[in-house]
């Protein structure tokens, strides 16, 4: 029988990206939740849930209440050990559902940049990024505080939450591995108003795209194969 996995998308081209084939690979059967218009009970008992991006703050539960299940959901999980992987706002989801402070952190971070892996990073799943400091993709503005049963992982030039781990079950990633170059003409589109207020020429993103994305691919992969496979017995 496929392991169930359940991936919440917060907007439609914020996707598994390039992670899908490692979860594929790994024998799991994956389906999307949209996480304003559908039930998230069936993703409290799948084997793995993905909790995916979006351009709203953790803190906006007011304009969108729906955050408020999502955070129950995954505050359910990280209590039962229950694997669980965030990127950027799942990442931040994640911090909030383990009783931490998420808030604007004064300055967007968009485009590829490098990432600095703390030694602790060095010896995870995060190790397939190797030595040096490789760029990958940075597209957020909110940060957060450190769960302190948590792992530090890795940090930016700009800022100091990039990457934690608890335990083996859960990995949150505030940067993106997940965007191959090709996929990021959706992010292009997407955020076009996000990019034209923070003054970000998309033809430059999509060169940097071009240029770091089929390096970081295979690294990329690596670090979600390890991952799961660290979820097995």
């Amino acid at each position: 029988m496929p392991k169930t996995a359940i991936a919440i998308r917060h907007v439609a081209f914020e996707d598994l990206g390039s992670a899908a084939r490692s979860i594929a690979a790994a024998g799991y059967r994956c389906a999307y939740l949209d996480a304003f218009r559908d039930d998230l009970a069936p993703a409290a008992k799948a084997d793995l849930l993905v909790v995916l991006g979006g351009p709203i703050g953790v803190y906006e539960e007011a304009a969108y209440p729906f955050l408020s299940a999502e955070l129950r959901l995954i505050e359910q999980r990280l209590r039962q050990g229950r694997p669980t992987l965030g990127i950027c706002l799942g990442a931040q989801l994640m911090a909030r559902a383990l009783g931490q402070r998420v808030y604007p952190g004064g300055r967007k971070e968009i485009g590829w940049a490098p990432l600095l892996l703390t030694p602790e990073g060095t010896n995870s799943v995060l190790a397939p990024l190797g030595p040096g400091r490789p760029s990958v993709l940075h597209w957020h503005g909110d940060t957060y505080d450190l769960p302190p049963e948590s792992r530090h992982l890795a940090a930016s030039a700009l800022y100091r939450q990039q990457a934690f781990a608890l335990g083996t079950h859960a990995l949150a990633l505030q940067c993106h591995l997940e965007v191959a170059a090709p996929g990021i003409e959706a992010w292009l589109v997407g955020h076009a108003v996000e990019l034209a207020a923070a003054g970000i020429d998309p033809a430059a993103l999509r060169a940097e795209s071009r240029r770091h994305g089929p390096a970081l691919a295979p690294k990329a992969d690596a670090i979600f194969a390890r991952w799961l496979a660290e979820l097995d017995p």
